[in-house]
């Protein structure tokens, strides 16, 4: 046993040590990659796809997207990044016109709402916008439409359907296995625990899917309308026919302006860039470009500065990891924002469908410590609902996107029953013997008593009680007003302003301008936080992320995302402020 003991910690040790090693030279070699200068040529096109999946921030380190099951690199691109290339682009003589590739996209509505706003002010600049595509999505023709010209694979097809929320129900299944999902929450519209208690969804839950995505399918059409110069009525006649059969039904009906093969469209645009046809075409991918220009929305050595506190993902107790943050570390960098002498003003960026009560409360707490010190400014990307807008409701001012899903004002728990599921499927059986009257309540292995379910329940209303005061306070609104809108209620950006639950609408460009203003600065720089994490401490996360999840991704395909939000549902101890969903109708 001792030598058996004795191997495994060698094998141990030195597989630590070879993943160090390997650390240090891939740091290296990124490193000197980030490094070295891009040279971009007179006459060059800035080329955007966007198949790698679009964050709020995007991250240099090799291992923060490294699949160690294929030993690949899943790049993700930050929305942070683009925006900024974008307005360097315009004012970069060597850049002729922006290149887009839209056979696939991977974002939410608000970021890709972001990025067509910010293709526009692009064009101001008197440089062309192309886009071509094999195959175009509902997503992907939203942001070409913005193009000066629009080119289709001349057998690909275009999507104009419509949108369609879909959604999936435990409670059969539960049934069959005889497992009790015990709901206690407040908040008739509060949809995250109807997938455990209903086959189908409730009317308030219907009632308020049905406006959000129809503000998200009106705020889509407009756009198309707009870019592609036909009328609001036209689109959703194409849409509600599903007249778009064929790339040549597209160019008929006026979507596309020309069906040719990438080849040809190569071609034009060399034609366009005065290059000779013989000649390669020039481009750059915006990735790449970063690192020949530099930040133009701040200057780098500007003493004052903006802070830019990414908040994404679900929200938990302790440091932040893979798909999710942590009150820990957020808390952390907001305080960090707040102790710099040198930033003037703090800008949270939140994308979170929401997650702990408890981890919401600290960060909550945290941007009241800062609001004492200096003003604080919410951006809210694609999602930003309840936890994620417990987060923000303090703060001197939010701005959201018309796309972003908002609100969600209302909390739940949730205590499995098990106990005929290992009685009669299993044959296992528990004997439980507690030192008081309730020392087993919530273990799952009995159904809760009334009193249980009454005590509980009180929880859960204090704890509302708290939010919604707090989203009162912070919004200048009654308890009365908070809780009329509220109870879990999910709002659009459009309709969440003509609430009060924000105050203007525009992305994180738009309120790192309104920040300036506030701070009065005209020139600053931007600082951003939470710090990135090194090469080695990367590495490790990503490894351990990887080997637990790629087999369960590849088992689940599409559908891994209800897979995940089943098990942290039904893991998580505690009062839940969240949404049903990460991503809504990608």
């Amino acid at each position: 046993m001792a030598t058996v003991f004795g191997l495994l910690i060698t094998i141990f040790l030195v597989t630590v040590g070879m993943f160090a090693i390997l650390a240090v030279f891939i740091g290296m070699i990124a490193s000197s990659a980030e490094q070295s200068p891009v040279t971009i040529k007179d006459k060059t096109w800035l080329h955007m796809d966007f198949k790698e999946v679009i964050v709020d921030r995007g991250n240099k380190d090799p291992f923060a997207n490294f699949d160690f099951n294929s030993f690949t690199a899943v790049p993700h691109l930050g929305l942070n990044d683009i925006l900024k290339n974008l307005e360097n682009a315009a004012k970069d003589d060597r850049i002729v016109g922006v290149y887009l590739d839209m056979s696939q996209v991977n974002a939410g509505f608000a970021s890709l709402n972001e990025i067509r706003e910010a293709l526009k002010r692009f064009k101001e600049s008197g440089k062309p916008v192309h886009a071509y595509a094999d195959n175009m999505g509902q997503k992907a023709f939203f942001m070409a439409s913005v193009s000066d010209k629009v080119c289709l694979n001349p057998v690909g097809l275009l999507e104009l359907q419509g949108l369609s929320s879909q959604h999936m129900f435990y409670k059969g299944a539960l049934d069959k296995l005889e497992v009790e999902v015990q709901v206690i929450r407040h908040g008739k519209f509060k949809g995250a625990v109807e997938p455990f208690m209903l086959n189908e969804m409730s009317p308030e839950n219907k009632l308020q899917t049905q406006k959000y995505v129809r503000v998200l399918w009106d705020k889509m059409v407009a756009g198309l309308a707009e870019g592609r110069g036909l009328s609001v009525g036209k689109i959703n006649e194409i849409a509600d026919g599903l007249k778009v059969r064929s790339a040549e039904d597209a160019k008929e009906l006026g979507l596309v302006d020309e069906l040719c093969y990438r080849d040809e469209f190569i071609d034009k645009l060399k034609e366009l860039g005065d290059v000779a046809e013989s000649d390669k075409l020039t481009r750059i991918r915006i990735s790449k470009y970063a690192r020949a220009s530099g930040n133009t929305l701040a200057g780098k050595n500007n003493k004052d500065k903006i802070a830019v506190v990414y908040a994404s993902g679900g929200i938990g107790m302790g440091k932040s990891k893979y798909g999710m943050m942590g009150a820990k570390t957020i808390s952390a960098a907001i305080a960090k924002a707040r102790k710099n002498k040198k930033v003037k003003i703090i800008v949270l960026r939140v994308n979170s469908p929401g997650g702990s009560a408890l981890a919401s409360d600290i960060i909550w707490r945290e941007i009241e410590l800062a609001k004492k010190e200096k003003q604080v400014v919410v951006s809210m990307g694609n999602l930003a609902a309840s936890g994620g807008y417990y987060i923000a409701c303090g703060a001197n001012r939010i701005l959201a996107d018309e796309s972003t899903i908002t609100g969600s004002i209302g909390v739940f728990g949730l205590l499995p029953n098990v106990k005929g599921l290992l009685n009669n499927k299993l044959g296992i059986t528990t004997e439980i013997l507690n030192t008081n009257s309730y020392s087993d309540v919530g273990s799952g292995y009995r159904p809760m008593t009334e009193f249980e379910r009454v005590a509980i329940q009180a929880t859960v209303e204090r704890i509302y009680e708290d939010f919604i005061g707090k989203v009162a306070k912070g919004r200048g609104m009654t308890v009365e007003q908070v809780d009329e809108i509220g109870q879990g209620r999910v709002w659009a950006g459009k309709d969440a302003l003509a609430i009060g639950l924000v105050d203007e609408l525009g992305g994180l460009e738009k309120a790192i301008e309104v920040a300036a203003t506030m701070a009065e600065l005209k020139d600053f720089s931007i600082i951003e936080y939470p710090t990135q994490k090194d090469s080695f401490e990367a590495l490790l996360e990503s490894w351990s992320e990887n080997m637990s999840e790629a087999s369960l991704k590849s088992f689940f395909g599409k559908d891994y995302a209800h897979y995940r939000n089943l098990r942290d549902t039904m893991n998580h101890k505690g009062i839940f402020a969240r949404l049903p969903y990460d991503k809504l109708l990608e």
